[in-house]
């Protein structure tokens, strides 16, 4: 038996005991210890919050025109889930609810509104800083947090479709952005180090949709825009990302009119954290028993 049957066997015991399965792949519930490490995890985290920095968080659905003009729909189109509801005449609507429309299934009566699911926690923080007006050239900081979803095609043991994401974002100048993301990598290492899971942490790419969305991907490497933190989880061959580190240049900044004080285009940066990956490797690498666990880990987590 291989290395890697071996590690899904143990992955697969493993998130059965903290996750509820349902009918959707990808779609879990949450038992009581998987939330008391989540919870260990969110105050971790938030003890790296810088003074000043704003507290947002955002339930799970977010405009439609707002996330059209972020560029998401273009780039990765095959993530994105919309939210849709009946629409007509109550009986147009009962008669397909019924079953009694002529050649129709209850879906075909579906039309979208203006809500999205969410793909990424930062997406609207943006819009609303840059509403406000110029930020400083020293930065303005997010803590931003929201159940996002992504249509994943993978039924990979531990991806979720539907998932926990917590942002720090940076909005200011190139260096001050810049210098965020770095310093963020590097607190990686350690927040990775205290929670005693084995890490690397690498260049990466976004999913990009299509063909050019592979040139996309070359070149968010070539530049080094983007960095994971990877913990195997369900394999050494092919680790998960937990964290990314990504430095934006003046995407959002062109995109909302975002603004430093002197009259430049803002530039952008986050740290992401997976809660739920990150809280799956914990028990992957730890054991299900969480009183077991070393005991800088448990101190680390205050569980």
């Amino acid at each position: 038996m291989s290395t890697t049957q071996v590690s899904t066997e143990r992955l697969e015991a493993i998130t059965s005991s903290i996750l509820q399965p349902t009918a959707a792949n990808g779609v879990q519930g949450r038992t009581a210890p998987f939330e008391e490490v989540i919870g260990g995890l969110t105050a971790l985290i938030t003890s790296h919050r810088a003074p000043g920095t704003e507290v947002l968080r955002f339930p799970p659905v977010m405009s439609r025109a707002l996330l059209e003009k972020s560029g998401y729909l273009k780039s990765f189109p095959h993530l994105l889930g919309c939210v849709s509801s009946l629409t007509g005449t109550e009986a147009s609507i009962r008669a397909l609810v019924e079953g009694r429309a002529a050649g129709q299934d209850w879906v075909d009566g579906l039309a979208a509104t203006d809500l999205v699911l969410t793909p990424a926690a930062c997406y609207q923080v943006y819009p609303i800083i840059a509403a406000r007006g110029d930020v400083p050239r020293s930065g303005v900081l997010v803590d931003v947090e929201s159940y996002c979803f992504r249509r994943e095609a993978s039924s990979e043991l531990g991806r979720m479709q539907a998932f926990r994401m917590r942002e720090y974002v940076c909005i200011g100048a190139p260096d001050t952005a810049l210098a965020f993301r770095e310093n963020w990598k590097a607190r990686a290492e350690e927040l990775a180090t205290q929670l005693g899971v084995p890490f690397t942490l690498v260049p990466a790419s976004d999913p990009f949709f299509g063909r050019a969305g592979k040139l996309m991907a070359v070149n968010q490497v070539e530049q080094a825009l983007k960095f994971e933190l990877l913990i195997p989880v369900n394999s050494e061959e092919a680790p998960t990302a937990c964290m990314s580190f990504n430095y934006h240049q003046d995407h959002f900044g062109n995109t909302w009119g975002l603004r430093t004080d002197d009259g430049a285009v803002a530039h952008t940066a986050c740290a992401a954290f997976g809660l739920d990956r990150l809280t799956i490797a914990l028990f992957a690498t730890h054991g299900l028993d969480v009183d077991a666990w070393p005991p800088s880990v448990r101190e680390a987590l205050c569980i």
